[in-house]
């Protein structure tokens, strides 16, 4: 008997171990490419910021812009409105996004084989966004394309981000897959709705919030998503935020936006925190 019973508390800590390695094997695939997202949109931040300022003479001309990592150092190109578009400009940041320190080269040339790919699949899903009923638009927003080649994958992220100071977005944002060809595969609505979080501009009389959450629907996900990782690190320090929460039926993903990395509970465990801490609290 005792024999048995050892087997099946053996076989119930494997199961939980290999349920932990999937957790962990699954929200590391998610954190890693949200960083990649919130690299790409540090260089177009103050990519556009450098050469609105440096070449005011070629905004006129220019069709677009994207950025994306070559060997840990982000670039911000910006391409032509031709017909068959050229690299007007290019921004290179380094780790820091220091823009003092930043190379600015405004020479003309043509797309690197990589470049074009990640020009095509943004242009087609840019014609996707002014066609398709899927992408929804919001008063005081605006949209980022974000294209992504990374582990041999394509794809376009579409952003929502607000307009106004003190508040940030989650939400109302779409994934574009494409295949080694650039030919659109598929396209989904992450979160199927958009959610505000304000935050303190500043005022003395308001109180600063260090903590803050949003909810998932089954259709989004068990965790956190790339996006709102990408989201969280453009404005955490803005909302001055420690720790910010996303909530699933299954799981709780706490993400310290002190750090940058993210922590994994079950729903059960989060619930049951809660109630010791409310029996806490009435108990004083």
């Amino acid at each position: 008997m005792k024999k048995s019973l050892t087997i099946i508390i053996f076989f119930i800590i494997t199961l939980i171990a290999f349920g932990q390695k999937q957790i962990g094997k699954e929200t590391s695939a998610i954190v890693a490419e949200g960083k990649l997202l919130y690299k790409s949109e540090m260089a177009s931040w103050y990519g556009t910021d450098i050469f609105l300022d440096k070449y005011k003479d070629k905004a006129d001309d220019v069709g677009g812009y994207f950025s994306y990592l070559e060997n840990n150092i982000a670039k911000c190109i910006f391409f032509s409105n031709d017909d068959n578009p050229k690299v007007i400009a290019t921004i290179t940041f380094d780790s820091t996004y220091n823009v003092n320190i930043a190379q600015i080269d405004g020479n003309e040339r043509e797309f690197t084989t990589y470049e074009n790919d990640l020009y095509t699949i943004r242009k087609k899903t840019l014609k996707e966004v002014n066609s398709d009923t899927l992408i929804k638009m919001y008063k005081n927003t605006n949209i980022n394309l974000v294209p992504l080649i990374n582990n041999n994958e394509k794809k376009v992220y579409i952003l929502t981000v607000p307009e106004n100071n003190g508040i940030v977005i989650f939400g109302n944002d779409y994934l574009f897959t494409f295949d080694k060809n650039n030919n659109l595969v598929s396209k989904k609505q992450i979160h199927k709705n958009i959610i505000v979080n304000e935050y303190s501009k500043g005022q003395e009389s308001e109180i600063e919030l260090k903590e803050a959450l949003h909810t998932h629907l089954a259709s989004t996900g068990k965790f956190i998503t790339s996006t709102d990782i990408c989201t969280l690190m453009l404005y955490e320090n803005f909302a001055k935020w420690e720790k910010y929460y996303v909530i699933s039926d299954e799981y709780v993903s706490i993400w310290n936006c002190k750090t940058n990395k993210l922590t994994v509970i079950t729903r059960e465990v989060w619930d049951k925190m809660n109630k010791d801490q409310k029996e806490r609290h009435l108990e004083k």
